[in-house]
Protein backbone atom coordinates (compact mmCIF):
# COMPACT_ATOMS: atom_id res chain seq x y z
CA UNK A 1 0.00 0.00 0.00
CA UNK A 2 2.74 2.26 0.68
CA UNK A 3 4.13 1.75 -2.75
CA UNK A 4 0.99 2.45 -4.05
CA UNK A 5 0.84 5.68 -2.23
CA UNK A 6 4.36 7.00 -3.37
CA UNK A 7 3.11 6.24 -7.17
CA UNK A 8 0.23 8.98 -6.63
CA UNK A 9 2.06 11.38 -5.05
CA UNK A 10 4.19 11.46 -8.56
CA UNK A 11 1.02 11.19 -10.56
CA UNK A 12 0.99 14.76 -12.33
CA UNK A 13 -1.72 16.66 -11.36
CA UNK A 14 -4.79 17.92 -13.81
CA UNK A 15 -3.77 21.43 -15.86
CA UNK A 16 -5.99 24.65 -16.40
CA UNK A 17 -5.98 26.13 -19.35
CA UNK A 18 -7.73 28.97 -21.31
CA UNK A 19 -8.34 28.11 -24.32
CA UNK A 20 -10.12 31.40 -26.95
CA UNK A 21 -10.75 31.03 -30.34
CA UNK A 22 -11.25 33.63 -32.92
CA UNK A 23 -12.92 33.61 -36.19
CA UNK A 24 -12.15 36.80 -38.69
CA UNK A 25 -14.25 37.21 -41.73
CA UNK A 26 -13.59 39.90 -44.40
CA UNK A 27 -14.59 41.06 -47.91
CA UNK A 28 -13.93 43.53 -50.19
CA UNK A 29 -15.49 44.40 -53.58
CA UNK A 30 -13.43 46.98 -55.58
CA UNK A 31 -14.67 48.96 -58.87
CA UNK A 32 -11.61 50.54 -60.78
CA UNK A 33 -11.90 54.52 -61.22
CA UNK A 34 -11.30 55.70 -64.61
CA UNK A 35 -8.17 57.76 -65.13
CA UNK A 36 -6.00 59.48 -67.70
CA UNK A 37 -2.59 60.71 -67.69
CA UNK A 38 -0.97 63.35 -69.99
CA UNK A 39 2.24 64.34 -70.58
CA UNK A 40 2.65 67.99 -72.14
CA UNK A 41 5.57 68.43 -74.84
CA UNK A 42 8.04 70.95 -73.79
CA UNK A 43 9.80 73.65 -75.97
CA UNK A 44 13.18 73.37 -77.79
CA UNK A 45 15.03 75.28 -79.78
CA UNK A 46 18.24 74.18 -81.86
CA UNK A 47 20.56 76.61 -84.46
CA UNK A 48 23.64 75.03 -86.45
CA UNK A 49 25.66 75.63 -89.58
CA UNK A 50 29.01 76.39 -91.56
CA UNK A 51 29.50 79.91 -92.59
CA UNK A 52 26.86 81.29 -90.96
CA UNK A 53 27.13 84.33 -88.33
CA UNK A 54 24.49 84.83 -86.05
CA UNK A 55 23.24 88.01 -84.20
CA UNK A 56 20.61 88.94 -81.92
CA UNK A 57 18.53 91.82 -81.77
CA UNK A 58 17.07 92.92 -78.37
CA UNK A 59 16.18 96.45 -77.40
CA UNK A 60 17.38 98.08 -80.19
CA UNK A 61 20.80 96.80 -79.92
CA UNK A 62 22.57 93.64 -82.12
CA UNK A 63 24.96 91.43 -80.27
CA UNK A 64 26.59 89.53 -83.48
CA UNK A 65 27.72 85.71 -82.82
CA UNK A 66 24.79 85.29 -80.23
CA UNK A 67 22.00 83.22 -81.02
CA UNK A 68 18.50 83.33 -79.90
CA UNK A 69 16.65 80.29 -78.54
CA UNK A 70 14.14 80.42 -75.42
CA UNK A 71 13.09 83.30 -73.41
CA UNK A 72 11.75 81.29 -70.14
CA UNK A 73 11.47 84.46 -68.10
CA UNK A 74 8.60 85.55 -70.80
CA UNK A 75 5.71 81.91 -70.33
CA UNK A 76 2.48 82.22 -71.73
CA UNK A 77 -0.08 79.42 -70.25
CA UNK A 78 4.06 77.71 -69.76
CA UNK A 79 4.61 77.93 -72.97
CA UNK A 80 8.57 80.24 -73.23
CA UNK A 81 8.85 83.55 -75.89
CA UNK A 82 10.62 82.71 -78.53
CA UNK A 83 14.55 85.11 -79.25
CA UNK A 84 14.87 85.52 -82.48
CA UNK A 85 18.11 84.28 -84.40
CA UNK A 86 18.99 86.83 -87.04
CA UNK A 87 21.84 84.90 -89.49
CA UNK A 88 24.36 86.67 -91.88
CA UNK A 89 26.72 84.33 -94.42
CA UNK A 90 30.34 84.95 -93.52
CA UNK A 91 31.75 84.31 -96.35
CA UNK A 92 29.84 85.40 -99.74
CA UNK A 93 30.35 83.45 -102.33
CA UNK A 94 31.49 80.22 -100.09
CA UNK A 95 29.02 77.29 -99.28
CA UNK A 96 27.26 77.32 -96.24
CA UNK A 97 24.47 75.17 -94.41
CA UNK A 98 21.98 76.00 -91.64
CA UNK A 99 19.62 74.08 -90.01
CA UNK A 100 17.16 75.62 -87.64
CA UNK A 101 14.66 73.82 -85.29
CA UNK A 102 11.71 74.78 -83.12
CA UNK A 103 9.42 72.54 -81.64
CA UNK A 104 6.64 75.06 -79.51
CA UNK A 105 5.46 72.85 -76.54
CA UNK A 106 1.70 72.46 -75.13
CA UNK A 107 0.79 75.12 -72.80
CA UNK A 108 -0.41 74.39 -69.75
CA UNK A 109 -4.16 72.96 -69.91
CA UNK A 110 -6.72 74.10 -67.23
CA UNK A 111 -7.95 71.84 -64.55
CA UNK A 112 -10.08 68.75 -65.30
CA UNK A 113 -13.20 68.06 -64.28
CA UNK A 114 -14.87 64.47 -64.66
CA UNK A 115 -18.38 64.34 -65.24
CA UNK A 116 -20.44 61.04 -64.68
CA UNK A 117 -16.76 59.60 -64.23
CA UNK A 118 -15.57 60.38 -67.13
CA UNK A 119 -13.33 63.07 -68.06
CA UNK A 120 -11.94 65.08 -71.01
CA UNK A 121 -8.87 65.43 -72.01
CA UNK A 122 -7.53 68.08 -73.54
CA UNK A 123 -5.20 67.60 -76.69
CA UNK A 124 -1.65 67.51 -76.31
CA UNK A 125 1.83 66.91 -78.39
CA UNK A 126 3.00 64.81 -75.46
CA UNK A 127 1.71 61.12 -74.35
CA UNK A 128 -1.65 60.35 -73.64
CA UNK A 129 -2.58 57.17 -71.53
CA UNK A 130 -6.60 56.69 -70.50
CA UNK A 131 -7.88 54.06 -67.99
CA UNK A 132 -11.72 53.61 -69.06
CA UNK A 133 -12.74 52.81 -65.34
CA UNK A 134 -14.77 49.54 -63.85
CA UNK A 135 -18.27 49.10 -64.32
CA UNK A 136 -19.95 47.47 -61.20
CA UNK A 137 -22.63 45.39 -62.97
CA UNK A 138 -23.55 42.58 -61.03
CA UNK A 139 -21.02 42.64 -58.39
CA UNK A 140 -21.83 41.03 -55.01
CA UNK A 141 -19.67 39.31 -52.38
CA UNK A 142 -21.32 36.89 -49.72
CA UNK A 143 -19.45 35.97 -46.38
CA UNK A 144 -20.60 33.21 -44.80
CA UNK A 145 -19.78 32.51 -40.71
CA UNK A 146 -18.59 29.28 -42.21
CA UNK A 147 -16.18 30.62 -43.94
CA UNK A 148 -17.49 30.34 -47.06
CA UNK A 149 -16.72 33.40 -49.72
CA UNK A 150 -19.09 33.91 -52.91
CA UNK A 151 -17.87 36.66 -55.26
CA UNK A 152 -20.72 37.25 -58.47
CA UNK A 153 -18.95 38.58 -60.97
CA UNK A 154 -19.17 42.37 -62.11
CA UNK A 155 -17.85 44.31 -65.42
CA UNK A 156 -14.48 44.68 -66.70
CA UNK A 157 -12.07 46.83 -64.11
CA UNK A 158 -13.75 45.28 -60.81
CA UNK A 159 -12.52 42.79 -58.16
CA UNK A 160 -13.46 40.91 -55.29
CA UNK A 161 -11.26 39.39 -52.11
CA UNK A 162 -12.51 37.23 -49.55
CA UNK A 163 -11.05 35.60 -46.40
CA UNK A 164 -11.32 34.12 -43.03
CA UNK A 165 -8.63 33.34 -40.88
CA UNK A 166 -9.39 31.16 -37.61
CA UNK A 167 -6.86 31.34 -34.29
CA UNK A 168 -6.87 28.61 -31.44
CA UNK A 169 -4.91 30.03 -28.42
CA UNK A 170 -4.24 27.75 -25.67
CA UNK A 171 -2.98 29.17 -22.63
Amino acid sequence: MKKLFALFLFLPSAAFADIKQEFVTSAQITVDMPYSVTNKLGTTYSLSGNNITPSVTSGGSTTSGAIGGLNVGSLTDGVPALIQTDKAITSAGSAFSLTESVTMGDATPSAITPSSGIATIPHLSGQTTVGSGGTAGNLAMTSLSSGVHTCTAGGSGTSCIGSTTVRITID
